[in-house]
Order: C-alpha cells, then structure tokens, then sequence
C-alpha cells in the first residue's frame, strides 16, 4: 500500500512541475481538453492508465 501512496505523490509531484514550469502552456492543453468530445479524453485516460499499468508491471516483474 506504500507504494500506492508513492506512486501517487510522485505523480502530484510531476502534476506539480509542469504547472509551475509551463503555466501558459498547461492553460491552452487544458483549454484544448475542454473542446475535445468527452469519449476522446475518456480514451487517451484510458490508454495513460494501460500505460502507466504496462509500465509498472514491467519495472515490477523484472526485479
């Protein structure tokens, strides 16, 4: 369960550093997330989740 919460800090954290480093850019991608269909975001959430899964799972089962 530890792991949870790091993995959850960690992406805050990252969340984090691109608001501060690219303030005008995270407002126009969030405005251009705003205009996409609503089965668009839900898709590429999904696929960053599969993602995000695929990757731990990797790092995970090679040690």
């Amino acid at each position: 369960m530890s792991d949870f919460f790091v993995a959850v800090g960690l992406a805050i954290a990252i969340e984090g550093m691109l608001y501060a480093l690219f303030p005008e850019g995270m407002k126009k991608m969030m405005m251009q997330v705003l205009a996409m269909p609503s089965a668009s975001v839900r898709t590429a959430g999904i696929t960053a989740a599969m993602i995000g899964v695929a990757l731990v799972w990797l790092v995970r089962g090679a040690m």
